[in-house]
Formats: C-alpha cells, structure tokens, sequence
C-alpha cells in the first residue's frame, strides 16, 4: 500500500512554470503506474498524463512527466501555464486492482 501527497501548488502567472511534486511512502513507487490528473471547477476529473512502471520521463507538449525512484517522487513540470490549467492536480498510482490517490494540490493561474 502506497500514500501519496502532492504539494507545489499556488498561483502563477500566465505564461510561466509550475512543478509539482507527488511524494509517496508505505512502497516505492518503482512498481507502480504513476499518472497525473486534474479537475477544474465545475468539470469531472481528467487525465493529465500517464508515466508506466518502467518509464522514468514522459514529454506530453507543455507537460512533463518525470519520477524520482531514489526520493520516491513523482513530478508534473507545466509550461507556459494559461488560464484553463486552473485545477486541483491529483496524483495517482496504480497496480493490479488497485489505484491509490493523493489528496490533490490547487494550482490556480491569474494575472
């Protein structure tokens, strides 16, 4: 059984960066599926990006997926951030008959 807990949140301009990390204890996240997701207000939760067991980086455009095995971490790297990112950033791991989620972490993008 994993725990995750994203952090890395706030508010960002519009065109700038944004890193958020998802720490996880209680298992490596070695042999997990690791995925980001997002909801924005008033809309259902969507994916962001999926980053398999094996896998160490998925460049996904303006996102970047990336998994730290020797901190247990798994990273979203967002670019040139604009309004519709706004959302709660959810991360996720997954095995066999099981996904196990983190509680989220409000990214909000204003001028």
């Amino acid at each position: 059984q994993v725990q995750l807990a994203e952090s890395g949140g706030g508010l960002v301009q519009p065109g700038g960066s944004l890193r958020l990390s998802c720490a996880a204890s209680g298992s490596s996240i070695r042999a997990y599926d690791m995925s980001w997701y997002r909801q924005a207000p008033g809309k259902q939760r969507e994916l962001v990006g999926l980053l398999p067991s094996g896998s160490s980086t998925n460049f996904l455009g303006r996102f970047t997926i990336s998994r730290d095995n020797g901190k247990n971490t798994l990273y979203l790297q967002i670019d040139n951030v604009n309004l519709g990112d706004t959302a709660v950033y959810y991360c996720k791991a997954q095995t066999t008959g099981r996904d196990y989620w983190g509680q989220g972490t409000q990214v909000t993008v204003s001028s």
